[in-house]
């Protein structure tokens, strides 16, 4: 919720260490803050591939849409004015359903 509240006030390098400051790529790191805003966004059909995010880290001509909201963020204010049982329910209704992995994973030993 923090990143996405810095993103929204325009101030995404916030959420870096300060010992960081003089060591990175401005550009790079909003990019990589914007492209995982976009991979927690609530429904799962807007959310990039990992083709897409491997394009979206290489490639800086492409334009990123703009991130919507998360699947974990439910406002606060909105939230302070329900009642238990309502509260109970839109909490419930905002939890994603865990996916399964059906493919193998394989182990990678060293030689």
């Amino acid at each position: 919720m923090q990143a996405r509240k810095l993103w929204r006030d325009g101030a995404p390098l916030e959420l870096l260490d300060l010992c960081l400051r003089d060591s990175y790529s401005r550009t790079q790191v909003i990019r990589c803050i914007h492209i995982g805003l976009l991979c927690v966004q609530e429904d799962p059909a807007d959310r990039p591939t990992m083709q897409s995010v491997v394009l979206m880290l290489n490639s800086y001509s492409l334009t990123l849409p703009s991130p919507q909201q998360p699947a974990f963020f439910l406002q606060s204010r909105a939230m302070g004015n329900m009642s238990g049982a309502t509260l109970d329910s839109a909490q419930s209704i905002s939890k994603s359903s865990p996916s399964v992995y059906e493919g193998s994973i394989t182990e990678v030993y060293p030689r």
